[in-house]
């Protein structure tokens, strides 16, 4: 009789780098398949939904989920895995805080509908069919299932009990494979834990950290499309808005090391209750003006700044829909 640990992966509302983190495991993924049992894993494998529900309950070691709750069949699916499941992870920046599909959460179901289907250059819609929300369409004389769009983007924990967390956008490589191997351990972390992260902010481990100098203090933001960072120098001090300062560390500071500045996909500290408060609240204070309307005149200047402070949280932040209203 096998033995072996089950396991399943599985995407919601994401853009498909979380999969391509686990294929980039590389020769490590025999070792992982040595290891385990994969049991369901639809884009990689051919694999049913009637695979799944006919496991019996908390058979699967554990289920690595990633991307939002977006549609009626991730909330289905998701649902169906935490039955069968030990342990469920929320894997990657958008299935632990929404990401950058959670964005959306600024605009309402029927304006992102219309938008998509009816209003972008490149659509050619003449008879402005839209998709069904009641959860059926018609295929000849045939009606068939279809998911529904739900109203807005939740993070996998608001709609599942979730064990762990691992960060990033995606993953890296080294992150994954560790974290594999804690699952698999037998000695488990206290549930909760953002496994794969550190517990201290990225600028611990930033290769320019030994030029960030003690006090930031800067006239503008500058930004990457219309200027070239130096390469010797601590991104913050050259006016790039670098998130580095009030983001988990963990990822061997990729983006700064590629010259850019980090967008907070390790997601916030411990003791950061809501990220993107937090980031513009740093934001601000390396501003070198002591007139509020200054400061303000300068982060304006900034083409999207939700986009920038909630490019990975919205969904979990404590404003959550109140930027749509306050849009409008």
């Amino acid at each position: 009789m096998n033995n072996r640990p089950k396991v399943a992966f599985y995407w919601c509302a994401s853009c498909g780098g979380c999969e391509e983190a686990v294929v980039d495991l590389a020769e490590k993924i025999i070792d992982v398949v040595s290891l385990v049992d994969i049991v369901f894993w639809p884009v990689a494998m051919d694999y049913k939904l009637s695979d799944v529900e006919a496991l019996p309950d908390n058979s699967i070691t554990v289920s690595f989920i990633n991307g939002g709750i977006r549609l009626s069949e991730h909330e289905k699916v998701v649902r169906l895995l935490r039955q069968k499941s030990k342990l469920v992870v929320a894997y990657g920046a958008c299935a632990c805080w929404g990401g950058i599909p959670g964005l959306a959460n600024q605009y309402s179901r029927e304006e992102i509908l219309e938008r998509v289907y009816l209003t972008t250059p490149t659509t050619a819609n003449p008879e402005k069919i839209m998709p069904p929300q009641d959860g059926y369409a018609k295929l000849g004389d045939v009606k068939i299932e279809v998911p529904t769009f739900l109203p807005e983007l939740k993070p996998l924990d608001e709609v599942i009990d979730v064990d762990y967390y691992i960060p990033g956008c995606p993953p890296t490589p080294e992150v994954t494979w560790n974290a594999i191997n804690v699952l698999l351990s037998g000695k488990l972390p206290d549930k909760g834990t953002v496994i794969g992260a550190s517990n201290r902010s990225l600028c611990d481990e930033c290769p320019l950290n030994k030029t960030k100098p003690e006090n930031v203090l800067i006239k503008e933001f500058k930004r990457v499309v219309n200027y070239s960072p130096r390469a010797d120098t601590c991104l913050l001090a050259q006016g790039l808005p670098c998130l580095g300062p009030v983001t988990r560390g963990g990822c061997g500071a990729l983006c700064v090391k590629a010259n850019m500045p980090c967008t907070g996909c390790f997601g916030p500290l411990e003791n950061i209750h809501d990220y993107g408060g937090k980031a513009l609240s740093f934001l601000a204070s390396i501003l070198d003006y002591e007139n509020e309307e200054e400061i303000k005149r300068e982060i304006s200047k900034l083409p999207d700044v939700s986009g920038l402070i909630y490019k990975y949280t919205l969904p979990k932040s404590l404003l959550k829909n109140l930027l749509r209203s306050v849009r409008k």
